[in-house]
């Protein structure tokens, strides 16, 4: 085992003994001391490589792909961490945590690996749950991208307030780093921008918004959300110093981001209607993917958010597939402990129209698919590229809506 296998090992068992309440009088102590711990074990790498963390309720993987590509496309050698995958260079490992940050432990031994890879740059994704837990205490950050944000994991945090001050601490990260030239990158059309900018004395502060847009060029990225993750990654570069010709060049070169309002391609003939896969888990996110698909007959199969977690919200994705939606059906979708029955209620209490509640996740997708006609798209909403349906007692069933999608569209084309 590695020693930060033996040491979680070990404090996995002190925790048994500990008394619930105890530990989580505690636990805020305990985070620190496994941040400190992993920063020692691992030698701080992240002062020895470019740090650039992302934040924001949306588009941190998007814009995180991204900017490695831009970076890529320089000539650096670049490493990567984010929802989808982490990357070293050439390696590159599927994410089959369900988590956008990994462990502090992880991250330190992450870097320490970059490092030895002789990469120049580090893109982390910086979730808000990351910093309520000291995941990125011991990072020297360089850089920091806000996309936006709006009211999510709102019961974890306990309010909105919380949950935005959690993601105001990579700012205040950013602004103690003893990194030179700083520099923070902030969607100037968010509410919360000015709070970003007023931490960060100590960075050199760019402003961003749609207005840019046209200072790179269209790629096959859909969707005006798309726009903004290419605009914040495009300022990141130009800041560090990539010339716009390599920036275009790498834009021109961009593939779909898997699970982000990607295309499901059956390769069969008959297949004359899309099929999209998309990880929208807000009702923001997921209104921002039905205008990408402005004009066609939409057929959209959701869930909502996983059991457990920001209930407020269902209704509200249930509204959103109300107004955008000319087909909806409702699914199961990662309920954890909670019934998934009573999941898909609530979301429904938002919904006037009439639906179809169809609880296998699979079935759903295969009467979506039956129902399209020419020129319709069928969106499935909430996973993306998650690698499992979160279900009771801790059952993790293997899962792809992007390969099962692709297995029932070849059913029902036959």
């Amino acid at each position: 085992m590695r020693p930060n296998e033996v040491l979680e090992s070990l404090l996995s068992f002190v925790k048994r003994f500990i008394p619930r309440q105890l530990f989580k009088a505690a636990q805020p102590i305990y985070h620190y001391l496994l941040a400190i711990v992993g920063a020692l074990l691992y030698r701080f790498p992240s002062r020895q490589i470019k740090v650039i963390a992302i934040t924001g309720t949306k588009g941190k993987t998007s814009t995180s792909e991204i900017l490695a590509k831009i970076l890529e496309q320089a000539g650096y050698k670049v490493a990567s961490t984010s929802t989808l995958q982490f990357r070293i260079g050439n390696k590159i490992e599927r994410n089959i945590y369900k988590m956008s940050m990994p462990g502090r432990m992880f991250l330190q031994r992450f870097l320490r690996r970059a490092v030895h890879a002789n990469c120049q740059f580090a893109v982390l994704e910086m979730a808000s749950e990351g910093a309520k837990i000291y995941r990125h205490k011991f990072i020297d950050l360089d850089g920091l991208i806000f996309t936006n944000i709006s009211p999510e994991h709102i019961e974890s945090h306990g309010s909105y307030a919380k949950y935005l001050e959690a993601k105001l601490e990579y700012a205040r990260a950013l602004n103690n780093s003893s990194k030179p030239h700083k520099i923070i990158v902030v969607n100037s059309e968010d509410q919360e921008a000015e709070k970003f900018l007023k931490l960060t004395p100590t960075a050199k502060q760019i402003k961003f918004s749609f207005a840019d847009n046209n200072s790179y060029p269209e790629t096959v990225l859909a969707g005006k959300f798309n726009r903004y993750n290419i605009i914040a990654a495009g300022k990141m570069a130009e800041a560090l110093g990539v010339t716009k010709e390599k920036i275009d060049e790498a834009l021109a070169n961009l593939t779909i981001i898997p699970g982000r309002m990607e295309p499901v391609i059956s390769d069969n003939p008959k297949q004359d209607f899309e099929v999209i896969v998309d990880y929208a888990h807000t009702a923001d996110s997921l209104t921002k993917a039905y205008e990408a698909l402005e004009g066609k007959k939409k057929i959209c199969v959701l869930g909502s958010c996983g059991g457990g977690r920001d209930k407020w919200k269902r209704p509200q994705m249930g509204k959103v597939a109300n107004d955008f939606c000319d087909e909806i059906i409702l699914t199961n979708e990662d309920p954890y402990d909670e019934n998934p029955e009573q999941i898909v209620c609530d979301v429904a209490t938002g919904i006037t129209k009439s639906y179809k509640k169809i609880m296998d996740r699979r079935e759903a997708i295969n009467f979506a698919i039956s129902q399209a006609t020419t020129g319709d798209a069928v969106i499935i909403t909430g996973k993306g590229t998650d690698p499992y349906l979160m279900e009771a007692d801790d059952k993790k069933t293997p899962w792809s809506d992007y390969d099962i999608a692709r297995e029932e569209i070849l059913k029902v084309l036959g």
